[in-house]
């Protein structure tokens, strides 16, 4: 589990195609690798991946053929950028929301704008996961918890303070690109029990 709090900005250094998983990525890494073991998870953009190989500033992590075609992986190359969080330890800070890494759908970035200092974003979910979206509710794009500020149509805002911008990959997002969302937990749970209640 993870709070959608990043801690570090990766980048990929390579992605090698094929061999015991469909994809290895090698992720450089501020974090100190002699305290993260082999086998750990670390959200990146979002996706929580195993530690299968680490090097002093480095981790690698497989993806299956699955994750490729269901998450930006696929299009992850050399120099990219990657939000990280190292799984959540009981005891910590909770400073985001419960965050499980695992991609419920892609989202696109619709529409940025500048807001007294901050960016405000207007994103577009897929359209089976629109209903999970509530205005002040909790949603995590590309690993990032995130308040939305409004809902209307088919689209919902947040906005990005320039913290935010800086210390993840949404200071570098253009209109079109896709990220990593996930609903928040409660919001799958009530629809659920609702959806039980109505039958």
């Amino acid at each position: 589990m993870f709070t959608g709090i990043v801690t570090d900005l990766g980048a990929v250094m390579d992605a090698v195609q094929g061999g015991a998983a469909a994809a290895r990525f090698r992720i450089r890494t501020a974090y100190e690798m002699d305290g993260v073991a082999i086998g750990a998870s670390i959200s990146c953009n979002g996706c929580c991946l195993t530690v299968v190989e680490k090097g002093p500033d480095w981790f690698a992590v497989d993806a299956s053929r699955e994750t490729l075609d269901l998450t930006t992986l696929g299009t992850w190359t050399a120099g990219m950028r990657v939000n990280l969080e190292r799984a959540l330890k009981a005891g910590d800070e909770l400073g985001g929301h419960i965050v499980s890494g695992h991609v419920d759908g892609l989202a696109v970035v619709e529409d940025i704008r500048d807001e007294d200092g901050s960016k405000r974003f207007t994103v577009v979910p897929p359209a089976d996961l629109s209903r999970f979206i509530a205005p002040k509710g909790s949603v995590a794009l590309d690993g990032v918890s995130l308040t939305v500020n409004e809902v209307g149509g088919n689209s919902f805002g947040v906005n990005i303070i320039p913290h935010t911008q800086a210390v993840t990959t949404f200071g570098a997002l253009r209109v079109g690109d896709r990220l990593n969302m996930e609903i928040d937990q409660m919001a799958r749970y009530v629809a659920r029990l609702l959806d039980t209640i109505g039958k």
